[in-house]
């Protein structure tokens, strides 16, 4: 039986979401192979994505179809409500194959047996797993089938969150707070990186007394000292020192539903340029907080951000947010609206972001972060933890 992650409603609402979309782009079929993509509209959930696998979405059919390898069926089968004429797998032999046998070919002979293999197909040509290869051995095997790049349209689908989803990020709040709280009270001097790390990561699975953790899609950024003026570094063996600047970035996970935070920590009294530095970015992240309601557009809340910033000479050119929610690794971001200049994109209720302006510089970097879900009355932030530098 699939698990009862959301109702088969609401399924169906996507799909049809997404045939909207394909008539628009003057679509006959789609061919979705981002595992994010494939959850949202079947609910398909599995560590499988390292090998090639797809979800097919026609206009006349229903339901979609799921493709992939053999021995994932079962998992289709336990996490989705597709029928078994819905739920195809190529043999192993297709996997790493060194016999000519690739994936896709499997795939167009499935987009054949539906009757689609002289549509007008989408793909996803900037997807992760969407790889170069699986695109010439689609044209290969589907001659009369005219390929399109699709690559965000099922993305732009998913910018608008239900109830549900909703829910599942909330939750993934509270598991956020838990691991970051235990993050900060680990940090100390002496104590290695990974034993933080090995802190956050017990909290990320452990969750709460009401729920447990999922696997977030990225994993838990901590540089530090001289390090933390580059964001996306991770843990090492090195015990942090006394004079160290710590930026941890984490997100709780529940069914594959996130909400990222980041916070910043010192081991010792930081200097007062890092304590300014602290100071000046709380001002603008509950700035550009201040400024989201519907109908607003991406860019004028990074510009609400902008404003506070330029006050005291700083200049960032960075995006200070992106829209996100459900995700596989290697990453929890949806792609599409993100938080900058010349981003027209206008904020509507039920859509979610990460808000992220940190400020790095060549010898040290301060980051605090906010998931927030856009309501009819502004920002609803969904993580309740302090917005300070926090010290050791």
């Amino acid at each position: 039986m699939p698990q009862s992650v959301f109702d088969q409603n609401e399924y169906e609402r996507r799909i049809e979401r997404t045939k909207e979309r394909m008539r628009d782009a003057e679509l006959d079929a789609l061919i979705v192979s981002d595992p994010a993509n494939m959850n949202y509209l079947t609910g398909y959930d599995g560590w499988s994505f390292y090998v090639h696998q797809a979800v097919i979405v026609t206009l006349e059919r229903d339901e979609p179809v799921w493709v992939g390898r053999e021995m994932d069926a079962n998992g289709a089968r336990a996490t989705t409500t597709l029928s078994e004429e819905n739920i195809r797998s190529y043999s192993d032999d297709h996997v790493h194959s060194p016999y000519d046998l690739h994936p896709m070919d499997f795939v167009a002979e499935v987009v054949g047996e539906i009757g689609a293999e002289d549509a007008r197909i989408g793909v996803e040509m900037d997807a992760y797993y969407f790889t170069a290869k699986s695109f010439l051995r689609l044209q290969k095997n589907l001659p009369d089938a005219e390929l399109d790049d699709a690559t965000l349209l099922v993305n732009w689908v998913r910018i608008i969150k239900s109830d549900q989803e909703l829910t599942y990020m909330r939750q993934a709040a509270r598991v956020s707070e838990n691991a970051m709280q235990a993050g900060l009270d680990a940090v100390g001097a002496g104590v290695p990186e990974y034993e933080v790390a090995a802190e956050i990561y017990d909290c990320l699975t452990r969750g709460t007394d009401e729920f447990g953790g999922d696997y977030p899609s990225i994993v838990p950024l901590m540089p530090s000292g001289d390090h933390t003026g580059t964001p996306h570094l991770t843990w090492t063996d090195r015990p942090f020192e006394r004079g160290d600047p710590v930026i941890i970035e984490l997100s709780g996970c529940r069914n594959r539903y996130h909400s990222p935070l980041a916070r910043t920590t010192f081991v010792g009294d930081p200097p007062e340029e890092v304590i300014h530095t602290a100071e000046v970015v709380v001002e603008g992240l509950e700035a550009a907080l201040d400024h989201v309601e519907p109908g607003v557009t991406a860019e004028s809340v990074e510009r609400a951000w902008r404003d506070v910033i330029e006050k005291y000479d700083i200049e960032k050119k960075d995006r200070i947010g992106y829209s996100m929610g459900l995700g596989y690794p290697p990453d929890w971001g949806e792609h599409t609206a993100s938080l900058r200049p010349g981003d027209e994109t206008v904020l509507e209720e039920n859509m979610t972001f990460h808000m992220i302006p940190g400020l790095w510089f060549d010898d040290f970097g301060v980051e605090l972060s906010e998931t927030f879900h856009v309501t009819s009355n502004g920002a609803e932030v969904l993580a309740e933890f302090p917005r300070e530098l926090f010290t050791t």
